[in-house]
């Protein structure tokens, strides 16, 4: 048995037929190529499946695709626009906050999340807003440096 799937991932139309226990990062992952959100731990602990769902950083990991019925996805493929990185993929870049880059998708999409919500955030509230995302190469010291790159452009722009 399989369930029609409509949604919009990265500002595009998407049809899918899916199996009604099939996960939302297996969707994207498997299905529509959008290889650029990770699976780090199959429970919701690591952060690297996090995407966008209608404008809300959620883990694609934890959530059946047809739970996203109807909904709008963005991507760490979806940031980029025109060739030009989003302000936070630039601060990342710039800032040096990614090592092996496993983590990186997932913590971009939190890192917007976060500066969203607090757009004043302490680094101290920075660090707070990162529990859910878990990285095992740069001890996070670099990637608070670029949420915190990120948050002065911002307020400067």
């Amino acid at each position: 048995m399989s369930v029609n799937l409509n949604l919009s991932v990265n500002g595009k139309a998407v049809s899918a037929s899916v199996d009604p226990r099939m996960l939302l990062v297996q969707l994207l992952r498997e299905q529509l190529q959008l290889t650029g959100t990770h699976v780090g731990c199959d429970t919701a602990q690591c952060g690297a499946c996090t995407v966008h769902m209608n404008g809300r950083a959620v883990k694609a990991c934890s959530m059946l695709a047809v739970q996203a019925q109807g909904a709008s996805v963005t991507t760490i493929e979806g940031l980029s626009q025109n060739g030009t990185l989003h302000p936070m993929q630039e601060a990342f870049r710039q800032c040096h906050g990614l090592q092996c880059g496993f983590c990186t998708p997932g913590m971009v999409m939190a890192s917007i999340q976060l500066l969203e919500d607090q757009p004043n955030a302490t680094e101290k509230e920075i660090r707070e807003g990162l529990e859910g995302n878990i990285c095992r190469c740069t001890g996070y010291h670099n990637i608070v440096k670029a949420i915190q790159h990120c948050q002065s452009n911002s307020a400067t722009a």
